[in-house]
């Protein structure tokens, strides 16, 4: 049976777990020796490309970056088509997508694992790397809360969904308008997470062993920058929303990063941030999964 990467949920606790402990095998068996995998970007990438690419190239395979405009994933093809043309000469196809349904659309007709490497709804790679850190840096996860504060999107989304998949306590701390949905904070519900969310900075992060932030305005929404700045004013991570989380507390961001906006300089280049190691685990949580899809598939 194919297994795809979609998002964080297509995993069990004990899978995320399992990539995990794969990521840190730093000299994986060459499972892809002698096959491609295909990289299709409708978004620019710069940690996303890089960190596959080598995962891919780890893992003994070749990688094969396509843009939008060599595709033209939806317009010139279907996704189907894309997905059916593809799987005849890779054994995996990775995609970083505008619509989610893109994926979804793939995912339904291909016999080689599909894995999102972003998407309008979700990041699980980014989530993955995320747990990472935090398990490297804190020796474990049992235990450890997340405070998420700022725009609920794709990144925060895939964070919560992986700590309720494991087990840890997560937050939103979001200006009313820009919180989680009923419906994602029901999903994270049903798989026994232990959610809350808080419209102050300061609250969210209490004791929090875990700040994290990310853009305010992502990808396809620079449009509204502006007017986003003023909604979120009170939620930059600087150093009071610091002092108010764990003495012990660290600080995450997927980049890239607008200091003096979502997060001051202070604290994203200060000595409890951890965005750069942060950065490389993108390259090895990105082996793990698609070596362990790849091997579930056949």
């Amino acid at each position: 049976m194919t297994r795809h990467l979609r998002d964080i949920d297509d995993l069990t606790g004990d899978e995320i777990k399992a990539i995990l402990h794969l990521a840190g095998h730093r000299n994986p068996p060459k499972i892809l020796e002698g096959c491609g995998v295909a990289l299709v970007f409708e978004k620019p990438s710069l940690r996303t490309r890089n960190s596959t690419e080598m995962a891919v190239v780890q893992l003994g395979g070749h990688p094969v970056s396509l843009q939008a405009n060599e595709v033209g994933l939806g317009a010139r093809e279907t996704p189907e088509d894309v997905a059916r043309t593809l799987e005849r000469y890779h054994r995996a196809i990775c995609a970083r997508v505008f619509e989610h349904e893109k994926l979804e659309r793939m995912a339904a007709v291909s016999s080689v694992p599909i894995v999102n490497l972003l998407s309008d709804q979700s990041h699980p790679l980014q989530a993955l790397a995320d747990l990472l850190t935090i398990d490297h840096h804190f020796g474990g996860l049992d235990g450890k809360v997340v405070a998420y504060i700022g725009d609920a999107n794709n990144v925060s989304r895939s964070l919560a969904l992986a700590c309720a998949r494991v087990g840890m306590p997560f937050r939103f701390g979001c200006p009313p308008g820009y919180g989680p949905t009923d419906a994602e904070l029901d999903l994270i519900a049903s798989l026994g997470g232990a959610t809350s969310v808080h419209d102050r900075a300061t609250e969210a992060a209490d004791g929090a062993d875990v700040v994290y932030t990310d853009v305010w305005a992502s990808m396809g929404k620079e449009d509204e920058a502006d007017a986003r700045r003023r909604a979120f004013e009170g939620f930059t991570i600087d150093a009071s929303v610091m002092e108010a989380a764990a003495p012990t507390g660290i600080f995450l961001h997927c980049l890239p990063a607008h200091r003096g906006e979502e997060v001051a300089a202070d604290v994203i280049d200060g000595t409890r941030s951890l965005v750069w190691q942060q950065a490389e685990n993108r390259m090895h949580t990105a082996r793990a999964a698609i070596a362990f899809l790849v091997e579930l598939s056949g």
